[in-house]
């Protein structure tokens, strides 16, 4: 909590500086991007931008061929993952996101919505981000069937996570194609659709069936992976 509160200082600070010499930039106020940082610092962990999901564990058993345990036991895979992914997701937005949100709110000043109806729909995005983020590193996961190390590709997806996300800087302050294309990926739909919505700035149908396409796509992408690569599993050593 301390940390992700000391990043969001670190972020605040400069986003109001580049508000102050671009005021309304990408459509927000200073207020509002203020609270997009907070938002971001509570599901840093929470939707595992920058790794520390149930992902690690699973390519750990992966590598040393305790995954064989796992198939033999009478529960799916990838729904045995995704149900422990969320309890871990959910752990993380109440004991680790709420506080620094609660401290930029109190410290800064923030937009929040008064009605009901916005924090439900924002919080039904946040759902929904929960199941597009897992099969992201899901598939990331199921790449040590092949690899022996898989620290390549943790470190990639981290990379575009942070990047893709909005993490770094809103989506839509991007400029042009690569705008288009970035938020059109699914890693916008981790931090930018839930934002967008608590800032009044998306149409939540439309957020939601942006983020569950790609949630079935994912999952179903992860479904046919998994289904490949537990065909004929080799342990490794024997």
């Amino acid at each position: 909590m301390f940390t992700n509160t000391v990043f969001g200082l670190i972020l605040v600070y400069t986003y109001r500086a580049l508000w102050d010499q671009r005021p309304h930039l990408g459509g927000w106020d200073q207020s509002q991007v203020v609270t997009y940082v907070w938002v971001g610092q509570a599901f840093l962990s929470t939707l595992a931008i920058g790794g520390g999901g149930v992902e690690n564990e699973l390519m750990e058993r992966i590598r040393t061929g305790d995954v064989a345990i796992d198939l033999c036991r009478p529960a799916d895979l990838q729904l045995w993952w995704l149900a422990t992914d969320l309890g871990r997701a959910f752990f993380q937005l109440l004991g680790r996101g709420a506080v620094p949100f609660l401290f930029g709110a109190l410290c800064f000043p923030v937009y929040l919505p008064t009605d009901a109806g916005t924090w439900i729909a924002f919080f039904v995005a946040v759902l929904l981000a929960m199941l597009v983020g897992f099969g992201i590193r899901y598939l990331v996961a199921l790449s040590a069937f092949w690899l022996l190390d898989g620290t390549g590709v943790t470190q990639m997806a981290w990379l575009a996570g942070f990047f893709c996300s909005g993490m770094l800087l809103p989506l839509n302050v991007f400029p042009g194609t690569l705008g288009e294309v970035v938020r059109a990926l699914p890693w916008s739909s981790l931090l930018q659709a839930p934002a967008q919505i608590l800032l009044g700035h998306a149409d939540p149908l439309g957020t939601y069936a942006f983020q569950g396409a790609w949630a079935v796509a994912l999952l179903g992408a992860g479904r046919l992976v998994q289904s490949a690569a537990t065909r004929r599993v080799v342990v490794q050593g024997g």
